[in-house]
């Protein structure tokens, strides 16, 4: 999936959420019971469910949260695939060794793209010079996971650090918090 893409199904996502607060809005207009002047209820809808400008504000409001549910899951596919796409990177690392415990985090930052960043510290205590994957997940504050991704940090020496930068593939919002979430040494 390409980057692009995951930016406009995550802003879909957003325009999502906020057509389902007008549907709901509108749907909550559009109930009545009919018993207004001339058999228009107060919300100017009558009982046929057609208000006087012929515009049925029910089925506006489920084609509206039909579309909603669309643009919703396909945020949640491009959540999906990029886990799927970690999860396929960890998998093809070979005699890799548990190694969250050597791995800091920095504080998240916003890059110029507008990207969610993070420096990503590991600490070599092996024998010899070692690579290290870390998946970096990006939750919000209420543990909600956002994005996914796995950086690579190359050849760290014996008893050294070695720097990276994990980067969302798409711009998040809000309180962004990083975590580890799988780390291996190889």
């Amino acid at each position: 999936m390409t980057v692009n893409r995951a930016r406009r199904m995550r802003e879909r996502a957003g325009t999502a959420a906020l057509v389902v607060v007008l549907a709901a809005g509108l749907a909550a207009c559009s109930g009545g019971d009919g018993g207004g002047p001339s058999g228009v209820s107060p919300s100017g809808v009558n009982p046929s469910g057609v208000n006087p400008s012929g515009v049925n504000p029910s089925g506006a409001a489920s084609r509206a949260a039909s579309a909603a549910a669309s643009l919703a899951s396909q945020a949640s596919d491009a959540l999906a695939s990029a886990t799927a796409e970690a999860g396929r990177r960890l998998d093809g690392i070979k005699n890799g060794i548990d190694a969250r415990d050597a791995v800091t985090l920095g504080a998240p930052a916003t890059d110029a793209d507008g990207r969610t960043t993070v420096a990503v510290t590991v600490a070599n205590k092996a024998d010899k010079a070692k690579s290290f994957a870390v998946q970096v997940n990006f939750k919000d504050a209420g543990g909600n996971l956002l994005d996914t991704v796995v950086v690579t940090v190359g050849d760290v020496p014996a008893g050294r650090t070695g720097k990276g930068t994990a980067r969302s593939t798409h711009k998040l919002s809000g309180d962004v918090k990083p975590e580890v979430g799988t780390a291996l040494r190889y």
